[in-house]
Formats: structure tokens, sequence, C-alpha cells
């Protein structure tokens, strides 16, 4: 934008030069403020799932702390792949976040040609709750404890089949890491979804699955499904009671955690806008009531925290991934 040529009529000049410069200033303020148009956020997984529930009131609280606004897109698909490739390629401006669980920091072990780094290529943003698996069976496996599920694995190696939500998930992770401390061999079975997975396992046609609680808790309040032990260092009281894993002598501490996720070139200063932003939302207690209802403790972890968090996540499970990938080809 040039400045006029002459001053408006009755105005000094210097006025009239200040309020021109003012006004080609204004767009480029306009430019430079966080965020100056829709900001979205990809949840790797299915509208209505606790990860998308967890995006959606995320987007609904966050402009009340950043201004703007915040929308959902669902990209589910290929374990979390297809979401975390559409935020790795995106522009790293701040306009496109990832929704994430504990399945992303372990795509690259498990999928061999990732066009993407699951580590390198983000930055953690804020990790903002987690929550235990339980380990759940059908009734008709016949066990009533632990000790007897971990008994019957033994005895009969290999015929024992868990479900996941698919290659990489968390519920994958969650039923390979119980295996590996539990010594016993189990056969696992990918699914699509987590519905699909559910299905089959009340209907008897997989013996186990390692979910979360709030998943599977309309089954478990049925007697359609039981609850044998949860990956937690004390036993579970709400919203149902369930046995550590310690109870039975198996040192089974997993948790699969919450959070956002930037592209790793994003400026700092956007980062902790984010973060910070993302730190105050979490403390309002109409948004933790409803995080609650998912099934997921709120537990906030800010930036280099977080990814501090992930990166010994990804150490201790060492043992677990090197197992099992990687196996995908993409």
């Amino acid at each position: 934008m040039t400045l006029a040529a002459s001053p408006q009529p009755g105005l000094p000049v210097a006025i009239a030069v200040f309020i021109a410069f003012l006004a080609a200033a204004a767009p480029v303020a306009a430019q430079d403020r966080y965020p100056s148009r829709t900001v979205t956020l990809i949840s790797p997984q299915s509208p209505g799932t606790a990860m998308d529930v967890l995006a959606r009131l995320y987007a609904e609280a966050l402009p009340r702390q950043l201004g703007g606004s915040f929308v959902v897109l669902n990209r589910p698909g290929a374990g979390g792949v297809i979401a975390a490739q559409a935020v790795a390629t995106a522009p790293a401006d701040g306009y496109t976040l990832a929704t994430a669980n504990s399945g992303h920091a372990i795509l690259g072990v498990l999928n061999k040609n990732l066009p993407f780094d699951p580590m390198r290529d983000f930055a953690g943003i804020a990790m903002v709750g987690e929550t235990p698996a339980l380990i759940v069976v059908t009734p008709a496996l016949g066990v009533r404890t632990l000790r007897a599920f971990i008994d019957l694995a033994k005895a009969k190696p290999g015929t024992i089949n868990y479900g996941s939500a698919g290659v990489g998930t968390a519920t994958h992770i969650a039923g390979a890491y119980f295996a590996h401390q539990a010594g016993i061999e189990m056969v696992h079975i990918p699914y699509k979804s987590g519905s699909e997975l559910i299905a089959d396992l009340v209907a008897g046609r997989i013996q186990a699955a390692f979910s979360p609680p709030a998943f599977v808790l309309a089954m478990l309040r049925e007697g359609k499904l039981l609850a044998l032990g949860v990956s937690a260092p004390a036993p579970l009281h709400e919203p149902i009671e369930v046995a550590s894993a310690r109870a039975a002598g198996i040192d089974y501490d997993y948790a699969t955690w919450y959070g956002f996720l930037a592209p790793a070139k994003t400026a700092p200063a956007i980062l902790e806008a984010l973060s910070r932003a993302i730190s105050v939302a979490s403390e309002d207690p109409e948004l933790k009531a409803k995080v609650l209802a998912q099934g997921i403790t709120p537990r906030v972890k800010p930036l280099g925290a977080f990814d501090a968090h992930i990166r010994d996540e990804v150490a201790r499970l060492g043992p677990v991934l090197d197992a099992l990938g990687p196996r995908v080809n993409n």
C-alpha cells in the first residue's frame, strides 16, 4: 500500500502521514495475530470416539482463550497414519494440528516406509489426559480372574485371540505389552474400528481386548464382558471396581496418553500460546467432567514435558516394539 500524495484538507502533514501509516500497518498486525483464521484439529478416529469427543471439547474451549475458531476434521484409517500425514505435510503455521494418543509415537516402528517421522516431524503442544487399559474378556472364555486368564494362556499358547482397533494403535500395544509382561503368547486380531472389535468380543469370536474403560463400560455393567484387571499401580474404583494387574503379580503399568501435536517447525511463540491456552482450558471444571466421562483422567503436560513423556514411553516399551515391527508396508 502506498501513502497518499497529499494530506486531507485541514490536517497537518505529520498527522496525515501518521494516519496513513496506521492504515498500512493494520493488515500486517491482523496477519501477525494468532489465530487470525480457523484452526483445524485433525482426529485419527471416527466421530463419537473418545479422541473425537476430546478434540471437539477443546475446539469449543480454545477460542475462549485465544479467540478465532477451531474445527475438528476426522481422518480415520491406517492406524492413525492418514491423520498424521495430513498434519506432517501441512504448513507449520499453527493452523493444522493433530489430536493424538500413544499410538502416534510408535507409527514408525510398525510401518516401514512412512513419508514422515512420527517423532522428528512433530512437536508436542500439550498432553491433556491419560487412561489405563482394562483387561477385558468374554464370559464364554470361562475365566473369572486375571491369574486364571494367564494360566489358561500359558497352558494353551497361541489359542487366545485379542482384538485391537488396528495395527499400531494404543489397544494393540496395550495387549502386546501385557503379553510381554505376563510371559504369554496371544494372537493379535486387528480391526478397522473399535466398535467392530467390541461386537466380535461380545459375540465370542475373539476372547480378549485391552480397552479404555469408557469404551466397554456399558458391556461390563450388563455382564456381557468381564474386566479382569487394570493396567495401573492401584485398583480402579470409578466408574467400576477393577483390581490392579499387580494384585495378580503382573507388573503391567500402561496408560494411553492423549494430547495435541503440531508440525515440528511451528514457531515457538505459537506453540507456547497453544500450550498455555490448553493448560488454562483444562482447568475448567465442566471440561474436566466431560473428559472424565470419556474414561480419560485429566493430566496436563506442556510443551517440553510432553515431548519428554513421549520419548520415555517409547524407550520403556522398546523391547515390545522391537518384537512387533516393522510389519506394515506403506
